[in-house]
């Protein structure tokens, strides 16, 4: 079970509406137009189209797979005060007094640009419980990090 935002939820079902109503049907005209090109074995449009064609329907496997097992989580329910998921969460790198904040999601919403980090990830993990006050270490590719946490909210 993977729980995420409602947010989340509804990205991934437009993703999968998109792989299954527009780029599955481009990849199927493209290799009815290949296959009308004649020889087959020689045909490198047609083969490309096919391959293009496994790799949509392994994306499209894999999001319904996802959204099977997908639960969205009732922010009303969820404790404002200990880091979880959905969770706002300020901090300060003691080691290089850097401040940062971040939204702890599921591994399916992180990305980093926008400032969603998995649960999943070294410092998800790490934060996960704490309250506004604690200091973490965590164990990172680069080194350990000293986090101190600044506040928490949803």
């Amino acid at each position: 079970m993977e729980y995420m935002s409602k947010e989340g939820y509804d990205r991934l079902v437009e993703e999968l509406h998109q792989l299954e109503r527009v780029e599955l049907p481009r990849v199927k005209d493209a290799i009815a137009e290949a296959r009308d090109k004649g020889d087959l074995s020689e045909n490198f449009e047609y083969h490309a189209a096919k391959r293009e064609q496994a790799r949509l329907l392994g994306r499209i496997r894999f999001k319904q797979r996802v959204l099977e097992f997908a639960r969205v989580i009732d922010t009303s329910r969820l404790n404002a005060d200990s880091v979880g998921l959905l969770s706002h969460v300020a901090m300060t790198n003691t080691d290089t007094h850097a401040a940062m904040t971040y939204v702890i999601v599921s591994p399916h919403e992180a990305n980093l640009r926008e400032g969603k980090i998995s649960i999943k990830s070294p410092i998800g993990q790490a934060l996960l419980g704490k309250k506004a006050g604690d200091t973490v270490e965590v164990r990172v590719p680069a080194g350990v990090m000293h986090l101190h946490i600044d506040s928490v909210s949803l």
